[in-house]
């Protein structure tokens, strides 16, 4: 086992990297997981492709698409230049958007899934029993379908945590900056220095095996109704 600076800051950044890009996932995903479950409005499916199409796009293209929009010459780049004074290109803060891109669709389909298996039923039952529509969200929705978001978020870290292609092109491959762990894997091998290389994938892939078995035990029943007690506001 080979632990050293060259190792382990590659490793911390790439998780400090995937709880940013996990956050930001599930602050905007959540919101369009419930638009998307209970909305009825034109457009609909093409604003679910465009949301899941990263799980399609070779990351390469996925991450040449984030350049050219936040690059000084993009057009989000030139508005983050200009209230900024800056552009997140080749910056650890281009990892967190491509991170984030890339781990959206991870989230927001398990999380749809889950909001649309609950039950209309309990949701006019709060509703009857004079909830308003933000309490029925926070106190039947959300809580009937904490299985299926859980396990989103948990997907959506671990894709996070070992993303490259857009990765790589959004923030580039610099030492004690912009290196994550699955560069620093891809340097090593290139290097021939092999044992870096196997200590990290044991590594990240060990941690994708529990955040997979954690979903695995999570998903089950998630999109079961269940029965929840209802009180009314009176």
């Amino acid at each position: 086992m080979v632990v050293s600076i060259e190792t382990i800051g590659p490793l911390l950044l790439s998780i400090r990297v995937a709880l940013l890009a996990t956050l930001a996932v599930v602050v905007v995903g959540l919101p369009m997981a419930i638009l998307l479950a209970r909305g009825r409005f034109p457009g609909k499916g093409l604003i679910m492709g465009i949301m899941t199409l990263p799980l399609v796009l070779p990351p390469t293209v996925l991450g040449y698409v984030l350049l050219l929009l936040l690059g000084r010459q993009g057009p989000i780049g030139k508005v983050l230049e200009g209230v900024f004074g800056g552009v997140p290109v080749f910056h650890w803060t281009g990892l967190v958007i491509a991170a984030t891109v890339a781990a959206f669709p991870l989230f927001l389909l398990p999380a749809r899934g889950a909001i649309e298996a609950v039950d209309p039923d309990l949701e006019n039952a709060a509703r009857l029993l004079g909830r308003r529509d933000a309490s029925v969200l926070l106190r039947v929705t959300l809580p009937l379908a904490w299985r299926g978001l859980l396990a989103g978020a948990l997907l959506a870290f671990a894709r996070a945590l070992g993303d490259f292609g857009a990765s790589l092109m959004v923030a580039g491959d610099i030492p004690g900056r912009t290196r994550t762990a699955a560069m620093a894997i891809y340097d090593s091998v290139e290097a021939g220095q092999p044992a870096n290389a196997a200590w990290l994938s044991a590594l990240i892939a060990s941690v994708a095996i529990v955040l997979l078995i954690v979903v695995n035990r999570v998903m089950p029943g998630s999109t079961e109704p269940r029965r929840t007690p209802l009180k009314s506001d009176r």
